[in-house]
């Protein structure tokens, strides 16, 4: 099993309480310190506004510190989960991931999705299509990339998307193009598009959620004739561990604690419905058990979230130093 490490970029109140001026400082030095240890990729997420409510806290913007975790580490791969196609016309998307797949030396990884965040869609003004808009986007979008990535220009026109010999010179680096993650479980449409162009996909890491998307994923393969087995399937986890219990229940206390000030008591504990009783907490015995069970049913990479990650290394290595060696 492979790994990678979401960066706190503020998104989820993840940097309060840090100096703005700060901020950059505490992602870069947990970038360099992945970079030289044995995760296999760094994060982050393409969002404007905060969660569990939009807040006037920092949320930084994901190409901008895609280009800047390029230029500041040297071997770790670099992925957002994910990208919303509609945010950037995806010709100029395009031309951003290789002139940033150029800078980091070849290490891009285009996570990309339909987008679902309501609040900021309508905020940046670019209103909330149906999902069926939104999903027709990510394909005709993934479309313009790989040939943008693969012949250096691009001409399609789509319902969403019309360009005309859009140039993306120089080339990403990575033979073929940048490898592209499917983000998401829609089981008509977004399973579709990822059994159609995805190298990797991203979608629900419980047992049963993952079991029943990849099932669905297999049969769209067997549809579109592609080959389901050279699809790297992963998920994501929300990451709280201790080495007893009491210390995991410590951190999702704190993790109450941090953000009630700022969203209020109540939708600070709801977002706890995001780690109980999930694969990704408890003590690194009950991790690697968990885990070790998705990783038998083909979950081969897990992309891990620490929420403390800013404030306490703690968590992060005592999950390098038990639950890595592990699963590795």
């Amino acid at each position: 099993m492979r790994f990678g490490l979401f960066v706190p970029q503020g998104w989820r109140l993840d940097l309060v309480g840090i100096d703005p001026a700060e901020q950059w400082a505490v992602m870069r030095d947990l970038a360099v310190r992945a970079d030289q240890g044995d995760w296999d990729s760094l994060w982050v997420y393409d969002h404007f506004h905060t969660v569990p409510a939009p807040t006037d806290e920092a949320t930084h913007e994901a190409w901008t510190l895609m280009a800047a975790l390029a230029a500041s580490t040297s071997r770790i791969r670099l992925g957002q989960m994910c990208t919303a196609m509609s945010y950037r016309n995806p010709a100029y998307l395009a031309k951003v991931a290789a002139t940033t797949d150029l800078i980091s030396g070849g290490r891009v990884e285009m996570g990309i999705g339909g987008g679902w965040y309501e609040h900021e869609w309508r905020a940046y003004g670019y209103g909330f299509p149906s999902a069926g808009e939104r999903l027709g986007r990510l394909d005709e979008g993934v479309q313009i990339m790989k040939q943008a990535w693969t012949t250096g220009s691009s001409t399609f026109d789509g319902k969403h998307y019309q360009v005309d010999g859009a140039i993306c010179r120089p080339l990403p680096l990575q033979d073929g193009g940048i490898p592209l993650w499917i983000a998401g479980g829609g089981e008509k449409v977004t399973l579709k598009i990822a059994a159609k162009y995805a190298q990797y996909t991203n979608f629900d890491g419980t047992p049963e959620g993952f079991e029943q998307k990849s099932a669905l994923l297999r049969k769209h393969c067997d549809n579109v004739g592609t080959d389901f087995d050279a699809i790297v399937r992963s998920s994501n986890y929300n990451i709280a561990i201790g080495k007893t219990e009491a210390e995991v229940e410590q951190r999702l206390a704190t993790l109450v604690e941090r953000q009630t000030p700022y969203v209020g008591r109540e939708k600070a504990e709801a977002s706890l419905g995001a780690f109980r009783d999930m694969p990704g907490v408890g003590t690194p015995e009950q991790i690697i058990e968990k885990l070790g069970a998705l990783k038998d049913q083909g979950m081969s990479y897990g992309i891990c979230y620490f929420p403390e990650a800013a404030y306490d290394l703690s968590g992060i290595e005592l999950f390098e130093k038990e639950v890595v060696p592990a699963l590795r």
